[in-house]
């Protein structure tokens, strides 16, 4: 069981996507994406989210990430977060809020 601290120990906030690229050369097929998370800068993120997601449907896009975890190298990429969704049947469907938030607020 997980403990209410290793919750808070996460940093988990909102940000809209703000470009996203085919990821070239990755084993299975992913997108390269470009997060804005306000006063924590623009952050990396490599997604196998291309089932249900065009690269044109993600721009504008506000998901949700963990923004604490350290850097992991994907091939020639450097993805800085997490971006959290659900495994449903149909492919990845990215966590999201239901009303328009400011970058880089906190969920808790």
């Amino acid at each position: 069981m997980a403990s209410v601290q290793d919750f808070m120990n996460l940093d988990i906030r909102v940000g809209t996507i703000v470009d996203a690229k085919v990821f070239e050369g990755a084993r299975k097929p992913a997108y390269q994406l470009w997060i804005n998370f306000g006063s924590l800068g623009i952050k990396k993120s490599s997604a196998q989210i291309t089932e249900n997601y065009s690269l044109s449907s993600l721009i504008g896009k506000q998901i949700i990430a963990v923004v604490n975890f350290p850097e992991k190298q994907i091939g020639h990429f450097f993805s800085e977060v997490l971006v959290l969704g659900v495994y449903s049947e149909s492919g990845v469907v990215l966590l999201s809020c239901d009303m328009p938030v400011s970058n880089g607020e906190k969920i808790g």
